[in-house]
């Protein structure tokens, strides 16, 4: 037997974890802020439930890993976090109130192309908004993106598009409608692959020089020029998304977000069930060149789940911690930083070296004991190696004097402590 990781999965060493905790927590924080509940929802789910949203052909459903259960039901992973909420709210919806914030932070599994920021067993981030419609919460969402990002120290670009401003122009240059999603994927690759290849890309689909060249003017204007362009059109699907778009883009004016939001006329998301605008981070270091947080409206797929006769609006966005972690894991910030607070090492005090630990703990410090009887030497090395802050020395002297030095291993110096008044430490350690 091979011992080794299933690839695209990995084993996060403490000071990696430390740096994974940060985001989580930081992320936690902002969503809480933002007025988000926490919720769960299992790994495990029906592989009809999954693949519903999706046609055949379509590659997320080559990447969910598929599996059975004793009674031969077909189960998958999930590979998101969106279609478990919309099971979730189908399930829950006489439980909770409408409008519904909530966000997830859990496991999520794709058997895809691995590379930096992209496993296959990863975890996603998610805030989710259902029954608001409007772009007043879209500006929220991200505003909470651009907060993320400056909390954790990243400059960033949001990209932003409407899923109906792209059906509508990609039918007005000519495409069929049942070619449209196709062409969505293709559009989609823009900015990715050369024009030769877009070009090709499209031939395959049968798509003439004409319509090409009409899809490579329409997707290479500007907002301003596409609001020009069609003006007086009769498109529905053009003027819908135009509305959205115009209507994000003065909030995000107000905002002062203009700075980071940039309109993409190609960005269209992977998935089919965006029925509105559309959002990508990306980071501006492009040290990860895939998005680094995304999402959009999807008012369709709750309303479609419960179909009871109400419309169920959706909005939400997604962090991808893996890809986040990669961009973080070497700032120094987090070099040489320890969990512990206090270090204590035992000269032949190892009862009261444990009622003096707990006494700290109490006060809310992490403290940590030496247990391996190394020599004193050898213990303070270890303090400085793992970048603990305080070391306590506890002998026979020190009890018997009813007091102990605090050293601080940064500054080289040491503090009295009275063992009856450890609250002096709290003058010590914020």
């Amino acid at each position: 037997m091979k011992i080794q990781n299933v690839k695209g999965g990995y084993d996060f060493l403490p000071k990696e974890q430390k740096i994974r905790n940060y985001i989580n927590d930081t992320l936690k924080e902002i969503f809480e802020q933002y007025g988000y509940n926490s919720i769960e929802t299992p790994i495990l789910c029906y592989y009809d439930i999954l693949s519903d949203k999706y046609d055949e052909n379509n590659d997320i459903l080559n990447e969910i890993y598929k599996l059975s259960d004793q009674g031969e039901r077909k189960l998958g992973l999930r590979y998101d976090l969106t279609v478990p909420f919309a099971k979730f709210i189908a399930l829950n919806k006489n439980n909770i109130t409408i409008p519904f914030k909530r966000y997830e932070i859990a496991k999520a599994f794709r058997d895809g192309p691995v590379k930096p920021g992209r496993d296959r067993e990863f975890t996603q981030c998610d805030v989710d908004v259902v029954g608001l419609s409007g772009q007043m919460i879209e500006a929220e969402l991200m505003t909470l993106f651009a907060k993320v990002f400056r909390k954790l120290g990243l400059d960033i670009v949001i990209k932003y598009n409407s899923r109906n401003l792209m059906t509508g122009m990609i039918l007005e240059c000519g495409i069929q409608a049942d070619l449209v999603p196709n062409v969505t994927t293709i559009i989609d690759k823009l900015e990715k692959i050369s024009k030769e290849e877009f070009k090709n890309l499209l031939l395959e689909q049968n798509i003439n020089e004409e319509q090409i060249n009409n899809l490579v003017d329409c997707f290479s204007c500007s907002l301003k020029e596409l609001n020009i362009r069609f003006k007086n059109s009769n498109n529905t699907k053009i003027l819908l998304g135009l509305e959205e778009l115009n209507n994000l883009t003065k909030y995000l004016e107000e905002l002062e977000l203009n700075n980071i939001c940039v309109f993409t006329s190609s960005l269209a998301r992977g998935q089919n069930y965006y029925t509105g605008n559309v959002f990508e981070v990306f980071d501006c270091t492009r040290k990860i060149t895939s998005s680094i947080g995304a999402g959009g409206r999807y008012d369709k797929m709750i309303t479609n789940f419960i179909n009871d006769g109400n419309e169920y609006p959706t909005v939400g966005i997604s962090f991808g911690l893996s890809a986040i972690y990669e961009l973080l894991k070497d700032n120094k910030m987090f070099e040489n930083k320890s969990n512990i607070d206090i270090y204590i090492i035992p000269m032949d005090t190892n009862v009261e070296s444990l009622k003096l630990a707990n006494n700290l703990r109490d006060y809310g410090y992490n403290v940590e004991i030496e247990m391996k009887s190394r020599k004193l030497k050898k213990s303070l090395d270890y303090a400085n190696k793992e970048g603990i802050p305080y070391v306590i020395i506890l002998g026979e002297n020190e009890l018997i004097n009813k007091c102990f030095n605090l050293k601080d291993m940064k500054n080289k110096n040491q503090i009295e402590i009275d063992l009856k008044n450890l609250l002096k430490i709290k003058e010590i350690i914020s």
